[in-house]
């Protein structure tokens, strides 16, 4: 009756432990000061993390709600350089490359796939396009638009234009095309325009007629007169600005999973523990910058209880393990066991000794 009434309390626990967090990975500050773009650039790395980065029209929304006013132009972390630079519009390193010709410095900017071969094509031209679908579903249109209307459409409808990560995933989307004198939008295009704090992010939330490039405008404000949309200016032009402050970090140091635990106690406030889709979301918008084909997570095998918990002591609810992973041991032999998250394909969790050296990562926010 005993071992029945902790059993009872046990499973009791462990439903009310299961309550899905609401960490927020990018915190917005807005700073009522009015300085230059170089000058709140340091303000932010002083205070913050850097000036703000928007991966999506989601932050967007986020940074307008904390302005929260009808002002006019704020500075942003957007921009432009002297070099251009490949990206995909989802947001993913450009890692795999299938070029049919090696890309021409000309004005050629967005990219085509045709007959599973890559080719630079004017972004002004109309074709059909492929959307992504968060279920990792594609879809193909053959009305045809402009690359940055098939962006827009694909945004609004799906998740956005299809990224080509791999020859698994070009293969994939040349079996769909199915036709080797068809040309399509893929999600790559090339700019100048570079975050603050070297992110990724290709969104762009650019007004009408934006950017000008005209003369020294080489800053980016959001206009709160115009939903946010987003104007380039000279960059010594003085004007109130957004700060932004990342909750989760990626370490690029190799650590074993204690020493992980150690460093992140002892420089920010902990392992990560993910708990909802939502922190796997951001773990998954750091995680494609690690060195380590695994990167650790705050989480172990409880062998006394045959139990994973994170290592604050909360109990697993939210799970992401990839297929075919054991991740009941049912013993406490042989070495302790650690999860980790794949830093490549589709992020899942796996289960390593906490031995072995991997990145890491650290959270900020005492509630994650």
């Amino acid at each position: 009756m005993k071992k029945m009434a902790q059993t009872l309390y046990f499973s009791l626990l462990v439903i009310a432990l299961c309550s899905l967090s609401e960490g927020i990975q990018r915190r917005y500050h807005y700073i009522n000061i009015e300085k230059t773009w170089t000058e709140a650039q340091r303000y932010c790395r002083e205070k913050y993390t850097d000036l703000a980065t928007v991966n999506n029209i989601n932050d967007m929304n986020e940074l307008k709600k904390t302005v929260n006013n009808n002002l006019e132009f704020v500075w942003i972390g957007l921009k432009r350089t002297d070099v251009f630079t490949w990206k995909w519009s989802l947001g993913d390193p450009v890692k795999y490359l299938n070029w049919e010709t090696e890309p021409s410095t000309d004005t050629n900017n967005c990219a085509v796939m045709r007959n599973g071969k890559w080719r630079q094509q004017k972004c002004i031209d109309k074709l059909g396009f492929i959307c992504y679908n968060g279920d990792k579903s594609y879809i193909i249109y053959t009305s045809n638009a402009t690359w940055r209307e098939a962006q827009s459409f694909c945004r609004q409808y799906h998740t956005d234009l299809i990224s080509v990560r791999n020859q698994t995933d070009n293969q994939l989307i040349h079996n769909i095309i199915n036709d080797p004198h068809t040309s399509v939008w893929i999600g790559l295009f090339r700019g100048l325009w570079e975050w603050s704090d070297n992110t990724d992010s290709a969104f762009r939330y650019w007004d009408s007629g934006q950017p000008d490039n005209s003369g020294t405008d080489a800053c980016t404000v959001t206009n709160m007169n115009n939903e946010g949309k987003w104007h380039d200016l000279s960059c010594s032009v003085s004007y109130t600005f957004m700060c932004h402050e990342d909750e989760l970090i990626l370490i690029q140091k190799n650590l074993s999973w204690t020493e992980a635990v150690r460093y992140c106690r002892e420089n920010h406030v902990d392992l990560v523990s993910v708990d909802s889709e939502k922190i796997q979301l951001w773990v998954t918008s750091v995680v494609h910058q690690a060195w380590t084909a695994e990167v650790w997570l705050g989480l172990h095998y409880y062998c006394l209880m045959n139990l994973w918990i994170w290592v604050r002591g909360e109990v697993v609810c939210y799970q992401n393990w990839a297929p075919g992973v054991q991740i009941q041991l049912n013993h406490c032999s042989g070495e302790h066991r650690a999860g980790a998250v794949q830093s490549g394909g589709d992020h899942k969790w796996i289960s390593l000794p906490r031995s072995q050296e991997l990145n890491f990562i650290c959270t900020r926010n005492k509630e994650n």
